[in-house]
């Protein structure tokens, strides 16, 4: 079953009664816009089982311990925004399953030629996946991306990734001037936006595979506590791109990282991909993946089942 994703915007009470999430608006909050029920109770419930990612997006949401303690229980990635309104923050379970012990030695193990050729697959897939982007969206030549691709060496040791990514990204928004930069001009804050919360699905994929969301199979930064999540998300970052760029086409003034875009771009876990030639949303999707990463470094596969577009 996919999970929801619930985003608060607004000061909000949150807490547990029955294993279920009661979200309480302030008085000021109830208006005539607002159903009957609502009205009379000020409050609403969701089955906690039923929550895989949350948004929360204000200093004056309140939550008790007792709701944190039950959403990481279900695994569910609660993420902080700050006073611009971009995650800064993830919160995941110490332990998302129960073997894990055992997982991360199996993790922890792992030779330096299965990474480096996990990373090969994975920088493979993206610039595929990116090429396709790029042809739907833009319509532009892909022929080199192509040949990129099939040239990847385990490791990527030439930096093939790249290479692919800055030809990518100079033609997606051809008459913009794009530069893809953290910092950048629009819509580079939609696409940091979008990463924010693929990010936090994947890390909350890699704990419930019981693995190290920490110890990458590339990216080492020592001040990165989600290393292996920016491995893996790799691959499914040209669905949140493809997204992003039908944003920007339908003529939307995205400067500002409106209630409107968040809208949009919280759509992200539920967006269609294929993936073992089965089409599946894109949370249970990134959840078939991490649980082939472990498989790798258990020695049953020698392969990561990434989405194909």
């Amino acid at each position: 079953m996919i999970k929801k994703t619930l985003y608060f915007g607004t000061p909000v009470y949150l807490s547990l009664r029955n294993e279920q999430l009661v979200i309480k608006l302030p008085a000021v909050e109830v208006n005539d816009t607002l159903p009957e029920s609502f009205k009379r109770q000020n409050e609403v419930t969701k089955p906690v089982e039923d929550i895989g990612v949350i948004v929360l997006d204000n200093r004056q949401i309140t939550m008790t311990t007792g709701i944190m303690e039950a959403l990481l229980a279900n695994n569910c990635a609660l993420i902080t925004c700050d006073s611009r309104s971009m995650p800064v923050g993830l919160m995941l379970p110490l332990a998302g399953n129960t073997t894990q012990n055992e997982r991360f030695r199996q993790q922890l193990d792992a030779s330096v030629p299965l990474t480096k050729q996990l990373w090969q697959q994975t920088v493979q897939r993206k610039i595929e996946n990116q090429a396709d982007v790029l042809k739907r969206c833009a319509g532009a030549e892909v022929r080199c991306m192509k040949v990129w691709a099939s040239e990847v060496k385990s490791g990527d040791s030439d930096n093939l990734e790249g290479r692919a990514a800055a030809y990518y990204w100079k033609n997606l928004f051809p008459n913009q001037e794009f530069t893809r930069d953290r910092d950048g001009k629009a819509p580079n804050n939609l696409l940091n936006y979008g990463y924010a919360i693929l990010r936090a699905v994947v890390a909350r994929g890699l704990v419930a595979s019981g693995l190290l969301p920490t110890l990458g199979i590339h990216h080492h930064n020592r001040y990165n506590a989600y290393c292996l999540a920016d491995d893996i998300m790799e691959p499914y970052r040209p669905y949140v791109d493809e997204l992003v760029y039908g944003i920007v086409q339908s003529g939307i003034d995205c400067e500002m990282l409106t209630k409107e875009l968040k809208a949009k771009l919280l759509t992200i876990p539920t967006l269609d991909v294929v993936i073992g030639g089965k089409r599946s949303p894109l949370m249970i999707a990134v959840g078939q993946t991490t649980a082939s990463l472990y498989k790798c470094f258990s020695g049953e596969l020698r392969k990561i089942v990434y989405p194909e577009r």
